[in-house]
């Protein structure tokens, strides 16, 4: 029998978390493993990349998990700087492209996996490509932004976008000495929060010295004579800058899918059948933030770019190409975040995202903190909970507040991924001590509450 060739597309957390489970799976002799990455750098945390530009992560190499040289030694032939432009689909190949010296090869495969990731989102505007202007998804992408900000004569810096990364971003800046305008589309910072936490948000940046522009819709990026940025104009007003990082969000990278005919979804991102194989496809697996994945309080696909799951993805295929067996079930759309000392999480279900499906529901929300309210240091803590309106199942949790507030979060993720109604969390065995949290811990508090919602509201 033949030894079969697997080609990996990207050398990031999916790609190379599932060559090296086929590889512990497969050996050498059973299966050649050929993986293409047009980057610099290979298995790096991207989500560490703000804190690492921020400072709060002194080495560059301190985000890197693995080498390409170790790749290599475990007998993957990782090639580095090299861009995959075409998947032919019927031929079972790909071609690539030395990004060094232009040459370009054919490879053929008998399995793929595209691990291709995501793309800032940067819109088409006037002077979008300006030098000055950064978006901010490699380690490449953070090492140029390191770059601009150690060379940069001027101090100002505009954030556009206040999602996860805008409001990472625009921390980063401030450690910089930088002074942060942050310009937001939304009325509030952090869209995946509902407006009234969102706001919270938005308080606590203005305390950290950000100025934060509501309602800002950016039409152009100026530029001066010398060609690099140096303002961000609105529809009626404009911002100085000598430097601007978009964090507006990414998209799926799925170019090369799309021109190889592959299904996509609603957001752009591969489709695929529960062992993470691309549908319709029997042998082309696809993972991380360049797939769609089940959202299992709402029923739908929706788009989630993190690392936790492109890593469960990566594992998946891996040993769903080795041999053995894996499925990913779905996401509750659980996610943490900081900015400054304020701590800020949410999972499952906003409440237009509740209204988008159909679903009738109650809210709760409470102010507590995060240790008993006597111990030295208790800081405050704010949770919002959504519960059906009629079964009273949990659909949602956001949280914001200071130490210790954001993992909280994961308590209402196990209890949305069990399916558990408000009133079933009100009885769970939390960890109490005075340090740690107040008798009744603020998740529970929020249930409690809830359930009083569910019981006034009724049918």
């Amino acid at each position: 029998m033949a030894m079969e060739r697997l080609v990996v597309i990207g050398g990031d957390a999916a790609g190379m978390s599932a060559a090296s489970q086929a590889r512990r799976l497969k050996g050498p002799d059973e299966l050649e493993i050929v993986a293409f990455e047009r980057g610099h750098f290979s298995s790096y945390s991207a989500c560490g990349i703000p804190y690492w530009v921020g400072g709060d992560v002194p080495e560059r190499d301190d985000l890197i998990a693995r080498t390409p040289a170790e790749h290599r030694e475990r007998a993957i032939d990782l090639r580095m700087r090299t861009e995959v432009t075409e998947i032919d689909v019927p031929g079972g190949r790909v071609r690539s492209r030395d990004l060094e010296t232009g040459t370009e090869t054919w490879t053929g495969y008998d399995k793929l996996v595209i691990a291709t990731g995501a793309r800032p989102v940067r819109p088409a505007l006037p002077g979008i490509d300006a030098p000055g202007v950064h978006g901010v998804q490699t380690l490449d992408d953070g090492q140029d932004l390191l770059t601009t900000l150690d060379s940069v004569e001027g101090r100002r810096g505009v954030v556009v976008g206040a999602g996860y990364i805008g409001v990472e971003m625009a921390e980063a800046l401030l450690k910089h000495g930088f002074e942060v305008t942050v310009l937001n589309r939304g009325e509030q910072p952090m869209a995946t929060l509902d407006p009234d936490m969102g706001r919270l948000v938005h308080r606590a940046m203005d305390r950290m010295g950000i100025t934060t522009v509501a309602g800002a819709e950016v039409t152009k990026i100026l530029t001066g004579e010398n060609g690099r940025v140096r303002a961000v104009a609105t529809e009626d007003a404009e911002y100085p800058a000598d430097v601007v990082v978009l964090g507006i969000g990414v998209e799926p990278e799925t170019t090369l899918a799309r021109a190889a005919g592959l299904p996509l979804g609603e957001y752009g991102g591969l489709l695929t059948d529960l062992a993470m194989r691309v549908r319709g496809h029997d042998n082309i697996w696809a993972g991380g933030d360049c797939v769609e994945v089940l959202d299992l309080v709402s029923g739908r696909e929706r788009h989630v770019a993190l690392g936790t799951h492109a890593n469960k993805h990566g594992q998946i295929i891996g040993s769903n190409v080795g041999g053995g067996y894996g499925t990913f079930p779905g996401v509750v759309g659980t996610a943490v975040s900081k900015v400054c000392d304020l701590e800020i999480a949410r999972t499952g279900l906003r409440e237009k995202d509740a209204r988008a499906v159909g679903l009738r529901y109650v809210t709760a929300t409470i102010e507590s903190t995060n240790s008993a309210g006597y111990y030295p240091g208790a800081g405050p803590m704010t949770v919002k909970m959504l519960a059906e309106r009629r079964t009273g199942r949990l659909l949602g949790v956001q949280i914001v507040g200071t130490d210790g507030a954001a993992k909280r979060v994961d308590i209402a993720a196990v209890a949305l991924t069990a399916g558990m109604t408000v009133e079933q969390m009100t009885t769970l065995d939390l960890g109490y001590a005075p340090p740690f949290s107040p008798v009744w811990d603020p998740v529970l508090v929020a249930a409690r509450k809830a359930v009083t919602a569910v019981r006034r509201e009724g049918i």
